[in-house]
């Protein structure tokens, strides 16, 4: 932390070269060395509380002296500015947070996706284990009263029970009890 602050006051002070020497300080660059000096080290351990490396916290907290300089460079309030820069710091590393946060989950999607599409085709036994899945289904599907087929289509397209007790015209406890038998069978038939 120390040799931040040397870095920020460096370009405040006067080089060691007399003839290069730069003006004092102004009152803005005064107070932001003297924030830093009070609250550079506690900010950094809060922002790092976040969960974020030490560089990208590093990086936090200099933006967040780079905003102090510009709210006081436009005559913004003084007022309680050790509180400003903590609200500062903490929106600053929640954002920070959710941008790595992303970036993390497009890379793991991507190395899903890679793992995924790396062999596309099924191996035969797959292949077979699904064929035999999908005949004991469709055996069941058959062996369905036609008025349970008729619901249990309809509500896989979509319609709601009082919809599918229009369209076959029964009531609404038919379409309940049917859709329920139905769905049971399947299951059945798909948990063997």
């Amino acid at each position: 932390m120390r040799g931040h602050r040397c870095k920020i006051a460096a370009t405040f002070v006067a080089t060691q070269d007399s003839t290069l020497a730069l003006p004092a300080p102004t009152d803005v660059e005064a107070a932001v060395i003297a924030l830093f000096d009070e609250c550079g080290l506690p900010l950094h351990r809060y922002v790092g509380s976040f969960g974020i490396g030490a560089p990208e916290t590093e990086d936090v907290v200099q933006d967040v002296f780079l905003s102090l300089f510009r709210h006081l460079q436009q005559g913004k309030s003084r007022a309680n500015l050790k509180g400003w820069l903590f609200t500062v710091a903490h929106n600053l590393a929640l954002k920070h947070r959710a941008r790595a946060k992303r970036r993390r989950d497009r890379v793991d999607g991507d190395a899903a996706l890679a793992v995924e599409s790396a062999d596309p085709a099924t191996n035969p036994e797959q292949a077979l284990v699904r064929a035999q899945r999908q005949q004991r289904l469709l055996n069941v599907l058959r062996a369905l009263p036609e008025q349970d087929r008729r619901c249990l289509f309809l509500r896989a397209e979509g319609l709601r029970y009082r919809q599918i007790a229009s369209v076959l015209g029964i009531s609404l406890g038919s379409v309940a009890n049917s859709l329920t038998r139905s769905i049971a069978r399947m299951a059945n038939a798909d948990a063997r």
